[in-house]
């Protein structure tokens, strides 16, 4: 039972989706209504607002950071196994994909995924972000860089953690933003994808 709440109250907290919040409280046009529509760091960028963007970024990757640290901190109290704190970083990026705040549709969950991923083991947080960093750098493509990323967690995580409900939990959560992307993959293999810093349309 207590699991259950966990991953409930994990579930509410990622449907809070920055993105919105903080275009509605400067002022900006709703980001799901421009660009992408996606509701993300990458997309309210577009709106040339980068305090936005950023404010957005950290809301999105905190939130996912502090449902698994709250699960952990209270893991004892709360007779939460392993599983259960994975369960509950997973809850959490769900929430942000599908967030009943905001009638079940979300971001693509990038943010989200890197907080929990820090939340669990804070070296493989740094790695996922090293390469998304790395590829972003490189292409200009914030998707391109999820996927690469998305498809490394679990790799770095087996390699260097092994295999256990964790790699379960973050295969699962890497197929999602993998999922979340698809019109990402179709627009870069039609070189009709927008690079990091472009604009919304007028």
């Amino acid at each position: 039972m207590n699991t259950l709440i966990a991953v409930v109250l994990a579930y509410l907290l990622g449907s809070v989706s920055f993105a919105v919040v903080v275009s509605k409280l400067m002022g900006l046009s709703d980001p799901r209504t421009y660009g992408s529509k996606n509701p993300g760091a990458t997309n309210v960028l577009r709106s040339g607002n980068k305090a936005a963007a950023i404010l957005t970024l950290l809301g999105d990757a905190v939130k996912g950071w502090l449902a698994v640290w709250l699960a952990q901190r209270y893991a004892h109290a709360a007779d939460l196994s392993e599983a259960g704190i994975a369960l509950v970083g997973l809850a959490a990026f769900i929430g942000h994909l599908w967030p009943v705040f905001f009638r079940f549709i979300g971001g693509k969950g990038v943010a989200t995924a890197a907080g929990v991923l820090i939340g669990i083991r804070w070296e493989l947080g740094l790695g996922v972000l090293a390469v998304w960093l790395l590829v972003a750098f490189a292409t200009r493509y914030s998707s391109l860089a999820a996927l690469i990323a998305a498809a490394s967690a679990p790799m770095i995580y087996g390699m260097v953690f092994g295999s256990d409900a964790v790699l379960l939990a973050i295969f699962i959560m890497s197929g999602l933003l993998i999922y979340r992307h698809r019109q990402n993959i179709a627009n870069l293999m039609s070189g009709k994808e927008s690079k990091i810093g472009s604009k919304k349309k007028a």
